[in-house]
């Protein structure tokens, strides 16, 4: 039989059939069935014309089962019990877990906010895989729906209002310059930003707009490198008197570990919008679920602000 056939079947017949093997009786059937004796009554006459089988002979007040009855029985038992199995709902249990998920993120969540949150996420599940792939802010919409990515963590930049979110915080933006720079030991003043010579990474690109716009009405500032590379940016403050702008959290580690020196930004601009993004198509998964809850949790106790979800 094909399976089109068996669509057409009325396949709930073969719950009723079950339990009037093991009730012998139409009365009781009915009241594990919740129906009126009736009703049940007119499911057996039902189930002999789809099964073509008597399936029950009365013998005084019990219903004695056809062998193929009983056959039927059997074989019903394992599909059956999968069937329940499906139509139960299972708690997540992150150590059983071994989905794996994909997280499109930016340069900075990529080096600055996931290396913090992962490591509990795989200490809570440590059989899942994760894929991590770059953010594309115009077609976030593709990426999250038909791309297969799961969550981003970005910031909205192109059209995110068919997706649900959560604010994860807010990032500043700090400077950076070697030891050897002539500010180093100085406050570093808007005149001195607009002096001395700029490089720009991937990871400030994104903010870069933001910056001219704040101060676009003073002469632009020198560029003297655009890389993707930020360990190689970084390599060129000790040879040049050179100026990197970056997010607070990856100017602090870049300070960490290269001993470069922090300065503030000398004026202000909007602070980094962060949220965590993702698609209803992942919305009621558990394990998606999970996954978003963590990544909440910890990206937010990371940036200290903590947001409400929308959709």
């Amino acid at each position: 039989m094909e399976l089109e056939e068996i669509y057409r079947k009325d396949i709930s017949l073969l719950i009723a059939l079950q339990i009037l093997v093991e009730e012998r009786s139409v009365t009781q059937a009915a009241k594990r069935l919740h129906l009126s004796q009736s009703a049940t009554s007119r499911i057996l006459s039902r189930l002999r014309i789809m099964l073509n089988d008597p399936l029950f002979s009365r013998v005084g007040q019990q219903l004695v089962p056809t062998q193929f009855a009983l056959d039927c029985y059997q074989q019903l038992q394992h599909p059956l019990s999968e069937l329940i199995e499906v139509l139960t709902p299972q708690a997540f249990v992150p150590e059983n877990c071994r989905q794996t998920f994909t997280i499109a993120a930016t340069d900075f969540a990529i080096q600055a906010l996931l290396p913090f949150a992962l490591p509990d996420i795989y200490r809570q599940a440590p059989h899942i895989s994760i894929e991590i792939v770059p953010v594309q802010h115009q077609s976030l919409l593709s990426q999250l729906s038909v791309q297969g990515v799961d969550v981003a963590i970005c910031r909205a930049i192109g059209s995110t209002e068919h997706l649900y979110s959560q604010g994860l915080g807010q990032v500043g933006v700090s400077c950076l310059v070697a030891p050897s720079h002539p500010l180093a030991e100085k406050t570093l003043q808007l005149a001195d930003y607009l002096h001395y010579p700029h490089i720009t990474t991937a990871i400030s690109d994104g903010v870069k707009a933001m910056l001219d716009s704040a101060i676009d009405h003073h002469p632009p500032r020198k560029e003297l490198l655009r890389t993707p590379y930020l360990d190689g940016a970084l390599s060129l403050l000790a040879l040049q008197p050179a100026i990197i702008t970056l997010p607070e959290g990856m100017a602090q580690l870049a300070a960490e570990q290269h001993q470069l020196i922090i300065k503030p930004l000398p004026f202000a601009i909007a602070p980094l919008n962060y949220s965590l993004f993702w698609h209803s198509r992942g919305q009621l998964d558990k394990g998606k679920q999970w996954l978003r809850q963590s990544l909440i949790s910890a990206i937010a106790h990371l940036l200290d602000n903590k947001t409400e979800v929308k959709a």
